[in-house]
């Protein structure tokens, strides 16, 4: 499939195919071969969840995550990117009295806005009935007639243009300056039609790794007949070697690196090694905090986490001990209808709960945070958008070490986790560089604009700020432009972002 017919989603992924049927010849097309997955609901060994429980949340999540059993430790995880939600015109579009338009979009957008889709241009001012005059707060709604075949743009006349006499059957199409966000509404059919374009959602493949992770104890016989004589026995052994492998694979499923590379093993030749990647490096989404927390910027995180377009059930905040203190030393005087609560969660823990308008934040501490040096982050995540990839499940063994009058006991897993959805969010207290491909923004809470905002830069506003525009108001987000002023040096000018937030 050409660059050019497939598309973007929320989360800039190219995963949108319009026009495309529904088939498995045309989805293998698409991707290159979809492997069928085998879902099983989890089978989780309570005992083992509750075993240090507190000490690695993130592993007893994986536990309780809904399981893929794979036949492979290379996998094509699919991220379910969500279809657009809108478009963005390329150039202006001067009022000539045509009825109608090519509409300049970005390659990635063209074939979007199907055929008989109908867009509403947002800021641009639509017309009265007959067509005489403005209707200023009621935008213009323009009509997909078909395709230009020279730049493959959609062709649009307007629903609600102006008129040149109230008699005329056709509106015309007004000027609609570059930039402008056409939201994709519903299509609208001709008296006798059926048939329309179809619509075709192929997830985008991600590679995962399934990481090979072991915990060895080694018993000699002698210190088995002699357990009696010595103040702990086999089982305390055993309790501190699977704290220490549930700990460290802790650390593993936040901070591992991808990656696969051969490995000399004597009499076995070469084999490849599997290293997984860590949570900390799927998140598409990141919050660079820095300051004191407040109410408002709890409540920002929360419309931020619960009104996109993947909307989780629960949101659940691990965070480091520093992040923790300050959320805890917030003063909530000023804000009597906030309800701070502990209680039991869906997995078993007493977590801090904040009720927020938009949804419920559920806080616990993440001690691996803080062993990694992100105790000032947290990470916002959807505890049923987790997926436990398992290659081989976790099993233990017990055999005879050869030539040696000792036992070997152990347990092996083959696993990896990963984020689904596009809710998650990475609270980057540290100040250090966050994720490339990420989407970044930071939150804002003073009247005055940021001194040190550089170009690019996004600021999510907590509350009105006349620094930045007039029209900076309380919940809206601005990014920082550089342009050349009238001194010949560099400025940081503000326009209101509204792009996607993946």
């Amino acid at each position: 499939m050409s660059e050019i017919n497939m598309s973007k989603g929320t989360m800039g992924m190219m995963t949108q195919v319009p026009g495309a049927p529904a088939t498995v010849s045309e989805a293998a097309l698409m991707t290159g071969g979809i492997g069928r997955g085998n879902f099983i609901e989890p089978d989780i060994d309570e005992e083992l969840f509750r075993f240090n429980s507190d000490d690695t949340p993130l592993m007893n999540l994986m536990l309780k995550a809904k399981r893929v059993k794979v036949s492979s430790p290379e996998v094509d995880h699919y991220m379910i990117d969500e279809p657009r939600s809108s478009v963005r015109t390329q150039t202006d579009i001067k009022s000539t009295g045509a009825m109608q338009v090519v509409l300049p979009l970005a390659g990635n957008e063209q074939s979007v806005p199907r055929l008989h889709t109908t867009l509403l241009v947002r800021g641009v001012d639509g017309y009265s009935e007959d067509g005489s005059r403005r209707t200023p707060g009621k935008d213009l709604m323009l009509f997909v007639t078909g395709t230009d075949p020279t730049t493959n743009n959609p062709i649009v006349r307007a629903v609600n243009g102006m008129k040149d006499n109230a008699a005329n059957e056709f509106c015309t199409v007004p000027a609609i300056p570059a930039g402008s966000v056409c939201v994709l509404l519903a299509n609208s059919l001709y008296e006798t039609q059926k048939e329309v374009d179809p619509d075709l959602i192929v997830p985008q493949p991600q590679k995962v790794y399934l990481q090979k992770r072991g915990m060895n104890q080694v018993v000699s016989d002698y210190f088995d007949s002699q357990r009696k004589r010595i103040p702990f026995a086999k089982a305390i052994i055993a309790e501190q070697a699977i704290a220490n492998f549930k700990v460290r694979g802790n650390r593993t499923l936040w901070a591992g690196r991808a990656g696969k590379f051969k490995l000399e093993v004597p009499r076995m030749g070469h084999q490849y090694v599997y290293c997984t990647e860590g949570l900390r490096w799927q998140f598409k989404r990141e919050l660079e905090h820095t300051g004191e927390w407040t109410v408002e910027r709890i409540i920002a995180l929360a419309k931020m986490f619960f009104t996109g377009e993947d909307v989780p059930k629960t949101a659940l905040l691990l965070a480091g001990k520093n992040l923790l203190e300050q959320i805890q030393c917030i003063d909530y005087s000023r804000h009597p209808e906030i309800q701070i609560t502990t209680k039991v969660n869906s997995v078993g823990w007493t977590v801090t709960n904040f009720h927020t308008v938009f949804g419920d934040i559920e806080i616990k501490r993440e001690p691996t945070l803080d062993r990694l040096g992100w105790s000032n982050s947290g990470a916002l995540i959807g505890e049923n958008r987790l997926v436990h990839y398992i290659y081989s499940s976790e099993h233990s063994f017990s055999d005879r070490v050869e030539g040696e009058e000792a036992t070997r006991s152990g347990i092996l897993t083959w696993d990896a986790l990963a984020l689904k959805g596009s809710c998650h969010i990475w609270i980057n207290g540290e100040g250090n560089e966050g994720v490339k491909d990420s989407f970044r923004f930071k939150l804002w809470d003073l009247a005055t604009a940021p001194e040190d905002a550089k170009a690019g830069d996004i600021y999510y506003v907590t509350r009105s700020c006349p620094g930045i525009s007039t029209k900076a108001v309380a919940g809206t987000m601005w990014q920082g432009i550089q342009e050349m002023g009238d001194d010949m040096k560099l400025h940081i000018i503000w326009e209101q972002y509204t792009g996607d937030v993946y």
